[in-house]
């Protein structure tokens, strides 16, 4: 190999070198962040939830019991939870799906939001946090992933992707 293509072969290695230990360092800041805005979350099994939906509809989480479901926590006055809105009706199609609307006001001016929004899933008015506190949310959106058995599998604060919610959703059915 001539010189000139060795230098070229270093500064090539030098820089996916530079990149491999720049993601790896992008990913933990990443981990950390989510470790630390999740350490108020309950964990082990999930609080009880028994209640009425929005709609009318008696809902209790042990009507999911055998099977995953998202507990999902957001706020109208939340833009980030405005992006994750299609992709919450989208998984609902395919998995239980429970939404809290948290501090977002009374039920008629809720019902006016998610009819603007077109929202397909079912929601569960918290008007002033109470649940929410129960599950130790501190920040929207919160999305809880409760395996089968009814344990808390995964907790991710902040915005979520629909894939990564469904993978979630798929290791917590296994």
């Amino acid at each position: 190999m001539s010189e000139s293509k060795s230098i070229i072969f270093y500064k090539r290695a030098k820089f996916w070198r530079g990149l491999l230990l720049q993601s790896l360092l992008l990913m933990m800041v990443y981990a950390g962040m989510q470790l630390w805005q999740s350490r108020n979350a309950v964990t082990g099994q999930a609080p009880p939830i028994n209640t009425v939906l929005l709609s009318g509809k008696q809902v209790s989480l042990s009507d999911y019991a055998g099977k995953p479901v998202l507990v999902h926590f957001w706020a109208s006055w939340c833009s980030i939870c405005r992006f994750e809105e299609s992709s919450i009706s989208a998984i609902a199609k395919d998995y239980a799906v429970l939404t809290i609307a948290s501090r977002s006001g009374d039920a008629d001016s809720l019902r006016t939001y998610i009819k603007e929004h077109d929202l397909r899933f079912p929601v569960i008015e918290d008007e002033l946090g109470e649940w929410a506190q129960l599950y130790g949310v501190k920040g929207y959106p919160s999305s809880f992933i409760i395996a089968a058995d009814g344990s808390i599998y995964d907790v991710e604060i902040g915005y979520s992707s629909n894939w990564g919610l469904r993978l979630r959703l798929f290791l917590a059915g296994l």
